[in-house]
């Protein structure tokens, strides 16, 4: 298999380049794949939840499908929180950084934001600041930010929910994982 020349990037040439973005779109084309992938491994719970993290993802995705929301958000609910395993203490950033390039300004900033926004319904418990999210009141998608957590998210804990498999929001994820990145 062909290499590129270089062992530091700044030695490579326009031929090496080229190859790698050859290479690199080719990955990219593959993204939905690898996501949902990951998505069905999510099938263990961090311990005293009553559902799974897949589960309560295909709840927020369902709950989004059923209220007529478009392609875009529902697979945003879809992996709202795709960041928690491996980033449990800025889940929101790592799965707004997933979607960015397909997504429009105003999901990226709900689905980045949710997490300081889903506070409001645990943090007074744990001596928190349950009213973080007002830092924002005045931004242009609080109020779908708000709409999205109580819609979507922290009702999405059910284990008598009947959601949608995940097999049904796989054409729409690959819908949305081609589209061509915003500039944002």
């Amino acid at each position: 298999m062909k290499k590129v020349s270089f062992t530091e990037m700044k030695n490579g040439t326009k031929e090496d380049y080229l190859f790698l973005d050859k290479h690199e779109k080719e990955y990219a084309s593959h993204t939905a794949d690898r996501i949902l992938k990951f998505m069905s491994g999510l099938t263990e719970t961090l311990e005293g939840y009553k559902v799974s993290r897949l589960e309560h993802s295909l709840q927020s995705a369902t709950k989004a499908f059923k209220a007529g929301e478009d392609e875009e958000m529902i697979v945003a609910a879809l992996l709202h929180d795709i960041g928690d395993e491996l980033a449990p203490m800025n889940h929101s950033e790592y799965a707004a950084a997933i979607l960015k390039p397909y997504v429009s300004e105003k999901t990226h900033w709900i689905i980045e934001k949710h997490g300081e926004f889903q506070a409001y319904y645990y943090a007074h418990h744990l001596g928190g600041n349950r009213n973080k999210r007002d830092k924002y009141i005045g931004h242009k998608y609080y109020q779908a930010t708000l709409d999205f957590c109580e819609k979507y998210d922290q009702g999405s804990f059910d284990p008598n929910y009947k959601s949608l498999p995940l097999k049904y929001f796989e054409p729409i994820v690959k819908k949305i994982f081609s589209r061509k990145p915003y500039s944002q």
